[in-house]
């Protein structure tokens, strides 16, 4: 099992940067591929990034492409996604989570992932 811890959040104004950290205990970090959701109020979770163990295969989701860089640490057990150019509508609680595997899997449906954080709250705010 691994226990994962984000921390980062805040409040940014339009055009900010911000780095959101995903901790990780428990068990070897790198057994796990790993990804970033978020949730905005009254949405569903979205699909955000997502994370190969090894951190060689990444895909984003298409409200982030080109402003969101996923990226992980296994050294560290830490993944972390930075985020530029931010926008009101990128808003939301924002969750990592993780799945074990023994390949370069990836998945972008939450419904793969087993252990999940407890969620930063990112707000974007003039």
């Amino acid at each position: 099992q691994v226990q994962l811890v984000e921390s980062g959040g805040g409040v940014v104004q339009p055009g900010d940067s911000l780095r959101l950290s995903c901790a990780g205990t428990g068990q070897q970090f790198s057994d796990y591929a790993m990804g970033w959701f978020r949730r905005a109020p009254g949405q569903d979770r979205e699909f955000v990034a997502t994370i190969s163990r090894a951190g060689t295969r990444k895909e984003y989701g298409s409200s982030v492409k080109g402003r969101f860089t996923v990226s992980r640490d296994n050294a560290k057990s830490t993944m972390y996604l930075q985020m530029n150019r931010m926008r009101s509508e990128d808003t939301a609680v924002y969750y990592c989570a993780a799945f074990e595997t023994v390949t370069g899997a990836l998945s972008t449906s939450d419904a793969r992932y087993t252990y999940w954080g407890q969620g930063t709250q990112v707000t974007v705010s003039s």
